[in-house]
């Protein structure tokens, strides 16, 4: 108790550089070792992080310093590489989705209950100030009984700015999988679990050409719906409209909004840790930004391995495997949905995890927690 929570990386992507920006932050992390495919990668990190060091993937694993493996790695190497960490007694926290399918994300879930360590997983955006604040303000009846939600995710495809775009428009790619982590977790950390789901997609065409890098102009061929539209149905009986496109230009609707029978919520970027929540109550004239009441200030990738370390032993934490496995099942039966035409019932469920006082950021060194 009290220690901190010994974290080894492995894969040293892009996305690492998030990570590491708020690990010097957070007390509650101690980063001691990184591991890539490339040595090289990781001897980066390691020459740029005081005390850290470079190992091959097999050594970070084996490491008795090592008490959480964070995994970076691409999609298809979730499940594989979780698997391996916790066979050797480590807790794992993985960047979405927790893997390739949901089966493998169960397995997972399973071998950890088993070795009893614990699992997580991004997005943790859904612990930031943006979706904690919509959080209390739904617990405090501010709306009252949740009707509704929409959440809506519009774009004209990630090849406009990507280099390498090909995965996002192949099997187990596109705006569903690849950006819809963000916006169902945050659907039932505001609204709770969801019972069943009918969904359906379509793709406008069947080529892209690539818009940036040393590829630009490249046609690649696009083998999966582009165009994906959900209805999700909640345990508590809301109802939320999916929308996810990678062939729409542009939208004017809010990324999410929550409807009650006393009052509407506009919800900010998922993808963000921030942003305003708005209100507007049945009677009046105009929508009220609402003060920021729960959440972590100013946090980033990184926080969910701070919750997750003060998680107590045997509980679910907020960004758990249990969430991740579940919004993974929602999103696959949505796509199942879309092509059988029939509704799709959710096997698996998850705890609207608890809501997260408004706790300052830890650049703060005056106060930890503002509020209960």
């Amino acid at each position: 108790m009290g220690k901190p929570l010994k974290v080894g990386i492995i894969g040293c992507g892009a996305i690492i550089a998030q990570y590491l920006a708020n690990f010097r932050r957070l007390d509650a992390i101690e980063l001691v070792a990184v591991a890539d495919l490339d040595p090289s990668r990781a001897q980066a990190v390691a020459d740029n992080y005081d005390g850290v060091r470079a190992l091959t993937v097999d050594e970070l694993i084996a490491a008795d310093d090592v008490d959480l493996v964070l995994n970076l790695t691409i999609p298809a190497a979730h499940a594989q590489v979780a698997l391996k960490a916790i066979a050797a007694g480590k807790s794992v926290y993985g960047e979405k989705p927790l893997a390739a399918t949901t089966g493998e994300a169960r397995q997972v879930l399973e071998a950890a209950a088993a070795a009893g360590v614990a699992v997580g997983c991004a997005p943790d955006t859904v612990l930031g100030t943006g979706i904690q604040t919509a959080r209390k303000a739904i617990d405090d009846g501010l709306i009252g009984s949740p009707i509704s939600a929409t959440a809506t995710m519009v774009t004209p495809g990630h090849e406009r700015w990507h280099p390498n775009p090909d995965f996002y428009y192949q099997p187990g790619g596109g705006p569903l999988l690849d950006m819809g982590p963000y916006y169902v977790s945050a659907l039932v950390t505001l609204l709770g679990p969801v019972v069943s789901v009918t969904g359906a997609a379509s793709h406008t065409r069947t080529q892209r050409t690539i818009g940036s890098g040393p590829r630009k102009g490249e046609v690649i061929p696009v083998n999966m719906d582009s165009h994906v539209t959900g209805i999700l149905v909640h345990a508590n009986g809301a109802l939320s409209t999916l929308v996810m496109s990678f062939d729409a230009v542009k939208t004017r609707s809010s990324n999410i909004e929550i409807h009650g029978e006393r009052g509407s919520l506009v919800v900010p970027d998922p993808n963000h840790f921030d942003g305003d929540v708005e209100l507007f109550t049945l009677g009046a004239d105009s929508w009220t930004t609402l003060p920021v009441s729960a959440g972590y200030v100013d946090s980033g990738r990184g926080f969910g391995i701070a919750d997750l370390a003060a998680t107590p032993e045997g509980a679910e934490p907020r960004t758990g495997g249990r969430l991740a496995h579940h919004a993974l099942e929602v999103m696959e039966s949505v796509l199942e949905s879309a092509r059988s035409g029939s509704s799709v019932p959710i096997q698996s469920t998850a705890s609207r995890p608890e809501l997260v006082p408004l706790t300052a950021s830890p650049d703060d060194a005056r106060v930890q927690e503002v509020s209960a």
